[in-house]
């Protein structure tokens, strides 16, 4: 087994072993996508002997991700080994005695494909650790939705508590809807129109519309005493609100929850508050609130304390808003403490790419010590994520561990002292370390899986290149430079800008197979954190707000800048791309500038004035606008590129999901395209089917592969004078 100080180190000593093969290596490509095996939800056994996870991957054939729950020994190396034998297995979740492992299993879609209409159904299931197969614990009815959230065990082992979507409760015989009083043979037709109350009528990633009578409750379930025990699930709570992010108190008495218990939220910026529901059922207390929102509850290992994720929103009120840990005493009417409010980094937070697991959970916990003196957590740092130890009674905060990598999930014995966390780097998609939490200096970890080893023996991939300049006002940015495997430095390159969705999000040391593809290419890959990115900072998040686009697309071309002046960049083959709120910049850089020959913008926003009546949230409070669009139409059309979309020269391409309902395409690319064939302008719009705004990240897999090659095909052509019929108008 390999030990070292941090897997930056390791990543070195193989590149060192690697590099007299390296030329008979080959370049990756956008379908090794289809052979790339991601792991999602680590969860270490009470004892530290084992890890469970979920391990997904892609069925070319039937285009859809599966997965299911492997295991993996701690301290033997060996290879992981499937536990479960479903395609859509996910969750897995340790008893506290360690003999059993619960999970979340649903059944795949019929016909193919990855998407679906309707939710397929899901149980909770239950494997004795000891042998034998998983058996269903859970059969609820289907107007009942158990979500993928995970099982949460008591702390006897006896009870599992979950939640779940419940559609309201009909009296018995009554009629589905108000009989006609004509006397029609339709008398009993139960309508299909939608009567909407709400502001927030849709999310992105449910198709059709939100149902306002269907919220997510919390149930418990007691474990089977034997083959034929089927208990049935027990309801703790109902009515008009939502319950979520559950833990048990150590006692087993008492489930702590989260919810939002305000009907429109958006008027007045509530956020969610923690409450407490007796295990046997009873009445729902409220435990704390701050101003702001509550998440990630975890008691103390003695029940005295608690400790979660709170988001101050700001006063006034912020577009961006740090995230920070916070503890407070279990007794009634304590007051929560800000352990980090002097800590200006992002409590929780992480890097993004476009290698998450596009399957399972990733999460973050709050984990305490075992003396209970300290907290144990992620925080993301400028453009990496590492694990923290943060010391209760100074707030101070520690690196457990240290690198430039992302750690994008992990979990830990009850007494805190093992941890296992998934680790990505710019150069490995993710892979499970352990380590301990003994001792005041940062963490030694263990790597014990390799699950794209034997993928990535056989790619030449590139190393970025970390640099950090100066923009316009003297501002320092930090940004990566990510070069074709075989780069020449006494040749020019085209060069591709790629611009950050969020905005308040971050680039970094996480694996983006885009890049990586696009550098194999042959192109030099930009990629920065401008003003408005996070792990920087509240103020450095913050400074875009009524401004945006603006100053952070100043600090895109001062680094487009500092590349060029590096000589090895082609300044008249240069190209640019983004999503999301990297898709906004796209278009209002080619409104702000000539300098870039080929452009593709993805999921894009053209118009606020439109985007602000039509997205799947509110933008009621003055976070990004100080008024409503009717108010100041002069600001919302001022930070709109569809109203400088007569400066537009450079070709662009407009890649949408038909399904994205958080960036929608009439608000975004329609726009820009209608406009820009107008105006004679080479453009083409490509449509996803069935996308929504994740298409990038977790999009049915043949999706994801094509919308790689329409991007480096539009580049292609523009930069490297390889032409596609296909982008050509019939004249």
């Amino acid at each position: 087994m390999i030990r070292r100080a941090s897997l930056a180190a390791l990543a070195c000593l193989v590149a060192l072993s690697v590099a007299p093969h390296a030329q008979s290596k080959r370049f990756i490509t956008e379908k090794d996508l289809f052979k790339f095996t991601w792991i999602a939800d680590p969860q270490i056994s009470p004892d530290g002997s084992t890890v469970a996870f979920v391990r997904v991957s892609v069925n070319e054939k039937d285009n859809r991700y599966e997965s299911s729950i492997y295991t993996v020994p701690v301290k033997e190396p060996a290879s992981p080994h499937r536990l479960t034998s479903g395609t859509r297995d996910l969750a897995p979740r340790w008893s506290p005695d360690g003999k059993r492992l619960a999970f979340v299993r649903s059944v795949a879609p019929t016909g193919g494909g990855e998407s679906s209409s309707k939710p397929q159904p899901a149980q909770i299931y239950l494997l004795e650790m000891e042998g034998g197969e998983a058996r269903a614990i859970t059969d609820v009815a289907p107007s009942t939705i158990i979500l993928p959230t995970g099982p949460v065990w008591s702390p006897d082992s006896k009870l599992i508590a979950f939640t779940a979507s419940t559609a309201p409760v009909r009296p018995a015989g009554a009629e589905p809807a108000e009989p006609r009083k004509d006397g029609n043979a339709d008398s009993k037709h139960e309508t299909d129109v939608k009567v909407m109350t709400k502001a927030v009528y849709r999310a992105n990633g449910n198709p059709g519309w939100l149902d306002d009578d269907r919220h997510s409750h919390i149930f418990t379930v007691r474990v089977p005493e034997g083959a034929n025990d089927k208990p049935a699930p027990t309801a703790l709570t109902s009515g008009e609100f939502s319950e979520g992010n559950l833990a048990w108190a150590p006692g087993g008495s008492t489930i702590y929850f989260v919810s939002t218990r305000v009907s429109e939220p958006y008027y007045d910026e509530s956020g969610s508050e923690l409450f407490s529901v007796p295990s046997a059922g009873g009445a729902i207390t409220k435990v704390a609130g701050i101003d702001g929102t509550i998440d990630n509850v975890s008691p103390s290992p003695d029940g005295k304390r608690i400790a979660f994720m709170g988001t101050l929103r700001g006063r006034p009120i912020r577009s961006y808003s740090q995230p920070d840990v916070w503890v407070m005493d279990a007794a009634p009417g304590s007051t929560p403490r800000n352990l980090t409010a002097a800590y200006d980094f992002d409590i929780g937070g992480g890097i993004g790419g476009d290698q998450g697991a596009p399957r399972g959970q990733n999460r973050k916990p709050i984990v305490w010590s075992k003396d209970g003196t300290a907290l144990f957590l992620v925080s993301a740092e400028k453009g990496s994520a590492n694990l923290k130890r943060v010391t209760i009674a100074t707030g101070a905060v520690d690196p457990l561990t240290e690198g430039a990598q992302d750690v994008a999930a992990f979990s830990a014995t009850p007494d805190g002292t093992t941890l296992v966390a998934t680790v990505s780097t710019q150069t490995t998609i993710g892979d499970l370390v352990v380590l301990k939490t003994t001792g005041g200096v940062p963490a030694t970890p263990t790597q014990i899986t390799h699950v794209n080893e034997e993928l990535f023996n056989d790619i030449r991939q590139s190393e970025p290149e970390e640099i950090w300049y100066k923009s316009f006002d003297g501002r320092s940015v930090q940004g990566w430079i990510l070069k074709p495997p075989d780069f020449d430095g006494s040749k020019k390159y085209p060069m591709i800008l790629e611009i950050h969705g969020g905005p308040h999000a971050a680039y970094g040391n996480v694996y983006t197979h885009e890049f990586q593809w696009m550098a194999a290419s042959g192109y030099v890959v930009l990629f920065t954190n401008p003003r408005g990115s996070t792990s920087y900072g509240q103020e450095f998040g913050n400074i875009i707000q009524y401004h945006y686009p603006g100053d952070d697309y100043k600090d895109l071309m001062a680094g487009v800048d500092e590349v060029l002046r590096r000589g090895y960049v082609d300044p008249d083959r240069l190209g640019v791309t983004g999503g999301s709120g990297g898709g906004l910049l796209t278009n209002w850089t080619v409104t702000q500038t000539r300098r870039f020959k080929a452009a593709v913008s993805q999921r894009d926003i053209a118009d606020w004035y439109g985007f602000w009546f039509t997205a799947d949230f509110t933008l009621f409070q003055p976070t990004w606008f100080r008024k409503t669009p009717w108010e100041d139409p002069q600001d919302f059309a001022a930070r709109s590129p569809i109203t400088h979309v007569a400066n537009v020269t450079t070709p662009l391409m407009l890649v949408l999901g038909d399904e994205d309902y958080r960036t929608p395409p009439a608000d975004g690319g329609e726009m820009m395209f209608r406009a820009l064939k107008y105006r004679r302008i080479p453009t083409v719009m490509v449509r996803f089917p069935r996308e929504n705004h994740e298409l990038s990240r977790s999009g049915e897999p043949w999706h994801r592969v094509e919308r790689l090659q329409h991007i480096v095909g539009w580049m292609d052509q523009w930069l490297q004078g390889r032409r596609h019929a296909e982008y050509s108008t019939p004249q």
